[in-house]
């Protein structure tokens, strides 16, 4: 999701569904974005670092030759897929209407532009079919439309879009068979603070669990990398795991 602090969800009565989940599942309460704006974010969450960048420019101003979780699940031959929603074509390196290629950091990344063309897919059609058909990859990253995100609409709208989708990927196939985590973040927040709100759905976490220590985009990336049996990548290295306090 996209640029709402901390308050601006949690606790907020127009968020329901997310206040909800946060109750039901865990909340991370000191979760922080990395710096502003959006795309250093984004490259920090799956390349373990900004690459320098400090704008949100598309990827003929900002070729990274660098690896990425993408490139480590090709390497390690598991699967991936990064859903984008209204995006018109795969790994479009183009902003087109409500979508945003700075929220698609798979198309920054040119040792896998070739897996980019297959792997980077609409949301619409490809991420439903997906979760309906017990057919997930080992690793999804799913990015909501400028609207969706809240980016440009309301947080209300942004929780009705996830109260349509999370309940899809909780009572599908992979998430019932227990192999499957949700994590539900925020590219940044305001200001130096840029403090974000943060919630963990997996089957075996205890309702109401509560991960205090300071995480970020690069904890993130350490988490999902250890779940997938992949080395850290970058600042991922020193950065902490949620592993152990949501029992991943």
């Amino acid at each position: 999701m996209e640029n709402k602090p901390y308050g601006s969800v949690i606790g907020s009565s127009a968020a329901p569904y997310e206040n909800a989940l946060a109750r039901q599942c865990g909340a991370v309460t000191n979760y922080h974005g990395i710096t502003h704006p959006s795309l250093p974010n984004y490259l920090a969450a799956s390349g373990g670092s900004t690459f320098g960048v400090t704008d949100d420019a598309g990827p003929s101003a900002h070729q990274i030759g660098a690896a990425s979780i993408f490139g480590q699940l090709d390497q390690a031959g598991l699967s991936w897929r990064s859903y984008d929603e209204s995006m018109p074509r795969n790994c479009d390196p183009s902003p087109s209407g409500r979508y945003a290629v700075k929220h698609n950091p798979a198309a920054y990344f040119t040792a896998i532009r070739a897996s980019c063309l297959k792997y980077d897919v609409a949301l619409g059609g490809n991420f439903d079919h997906d979760i309906a058909a017990g057919t997930l990859p080992s690793f999804s990253f799913v990015t909501p439309d400028l609207c969706s995100d809240t980016h440009d609409c309301a947080v209300a709208v942004g929780d009705a879009w996830l109260a349509t989708w999370i309940p899809r990927i909780v009572n599908g196939p992979d998430y019932r068979a227990g192999t499957t985590v949700v994590v539900l973040t925020w590219d940044e927040g305001v200001g130096a603070a840029n403090l974000i709100p943060g919630v963990v759905v997996a089957p075996g976490i205890a309702a109401g669990t509560v991960d205090s220590a300071r995480l970020d985009h690069y904890a993130l990336l350490r988490t999902t990398e250890e779940i997938l049996g992949l080395p850290a990548l970058g600042a991922a290295a020193t950065a902490p795991s949620m592993r152990t306090a949501f029992h991943l």
